[in-house]
């Protein structure tokens, strides 16, 4: 593991312990960035791990963490929601806020990104928030479960294998997802927002991009990430997502974007181990 890469643990509002690593670049960033990762994913997959390089190589500093019950993190998947995942959020931008400096700029990958559209009114430091393949509605992810939505409303619980692994999915899971009131909190989201999306995800229809950048007011902007699949497994669409994010961001947290060199880049990649990736529900259509 390379010596700029901390892992730590901290406490979720709840008391469990968040397994979380923090990319540092070489010298004293000017910005600390929260990651937001896929709905049963990790901090571990590609593209949270490329993602987060690249912005180090850019100078920018990024705290990426398992949510509760998933990767090295404490607690029980069956009893979380979307609303506990805001409250992580929430729960590692106090740990950031307290050890080193509030996120200034929120990054969310599919339902990530939706958590930190909820989550962005209670950090108030962040000035930016960006959306990488986000449902404009958390509910979406009742398509991804598919006929177990009836037997966990019938039952209260069903047992769900999503990329041959098995989660619990209770009813109380269901019931958050359809409470969440998504466009108020983008209507008031009151911060700069970059929408990412290609027209090509089969998991998250790229309608769900427009609205959200329709519901959002001014400052935002969207980029399309063309050919890219939804969990940005192709090396160059996860840099060029960095890349773009990172020149977009220097306007509204105050900083000279600079390109890392290529040599730097190819050295850092050769650290990723796709084998050692945790997929997630995400990776794979209905």
């Amino acid at each position: 593991m390379n010596d700029r890469t901390q892992m730590i643990r901290f406490p979720a509002s709840h008391g469990a312990l968040l397994a979380a690593r923090l990319d540092l670049p070489s010298e004293t960033p000017p910005a600390y960035t929260l990651f937001a990762h896929c709905f049963t994913c990790s901090k571990d997959t590609l593209a949270a791990v490329r993602i987060s390089r690249a912005l180090r190589l850019r100078g920018i500093a990024v705290l990426r963490f398992d949510f509760t019950g998933l990767g090295g993190s404490e607690g029980e998947f069956a009893n979380t929601n979307f609303s506990s995942n805001v409250e992580d959020l929430i729960a590692a931008a106090k740990w950031l806020r307290e050890t080193h400096e509030a996120p200034k700029l929120l990054i969310g990958h599919s339902l990530g990104g939706a958590a930190v559209l909820a989550a962005a009114h209670a950090i108030t430091e962040a000035t930016a928030v960006t959306t990488i393949a986000a449902p404009a509605d958390p509910a979406h992810v009742r398509q991804l479960l598919g006929p177990a939505v009836e037997e966990i409303e019938r039952r209260g619980e069903a047992r769900v294998t999503l990329e041959n692994r098995a989660f619990t999915i209770k009813k109380q899971f269901l019931d958050d997802l359809d409470a969440q009131r998504m466009r108020e909190r983008i209507a008031a989201l009151g911060k700069a927002l970059l929408v990412m999306h290609s027209p090509r995800d089969t998991i998250v229809d790229i309608s769900n991009a427009s609205h959200i950048f329709a519901g959002a007011k001014h400052p935002k902007s969207f980029v399309s990430l063309d050919t890219a699949d939804h969990l940005l497994t192709s090396k160059e669409d996860a840099e060029y997502v960095a890349e773009v994010l990172a020149a977009w961001a220097s306007r509204y947290l105050g900083y000279p974007s600079e390109k890392p060199q290529a040599s730097a880049a190819r050295l850092e990649d050769q650290s990723i181990n796709p084998e050692r990736v945790t997929p997630g529900v995400d990776s794979k259509p209905d």
